[in-house]
């Protein structure tokens, strides 16, 4: 696959783009607003690679790659970003039903204790979001 060369302010806005529309204009204002000197470089290199380069890749769909990232938050015990990307799998089209077989996928491949505490922060999630 051939990717076209961008400049590192093109990813930028590109990513920043793709940020918002996948968790939402008020998170990614949180963040911003909450730079700092010693955090600032962190948030462009999030901006840029994570979401100008990665998640901006034409190989999987948004659905997909928030199925991809929720899996491995579970795997890894991150609970505050799974939450964050458990409303971006919301917002990127996948169903409460939908990520909640993928919870229970995870208990086979990530241990039941992961997929509890996803199934917890789910609930949470869910009740917050309908709301």
């Amino acid at each position: 696959m051939t990717t076209e060369r961008l400049t590192d302010q093109a990813r930028h806005d590109q990513g920043i783009t793709v940020r918002r529309a996948v968790l939402g204009d008020a998170h990614v204002d949180r963040a911003v607003a909450g730079t700092t000197e010693v955090t600032a470089d962190f948030q462009d290199f999030i901006t840029r690679v994570a979401w100008g380069d990665v998640w901006s890749r034409p190989g999987l769909d948004r659905r997909s790659r928030s199925v991809a990232v929720i899996t491995a938050l579970i795997a890894l015990g991150h609970e505050e970003e799974l939450a964050m990307h458990l409303r971006a799998g919301l917002r990127n089209g996948l169903t409460v039903d939908e990520i909640t077989e993928v919870i229970l996928q995870s208990a086979i491949y990530c241990g039941v204790p992961a997929a509890n505490t996803a199934f917890r922060i789910a609930n949470r999630v869910f009740s917050e979001e309908q709301s």
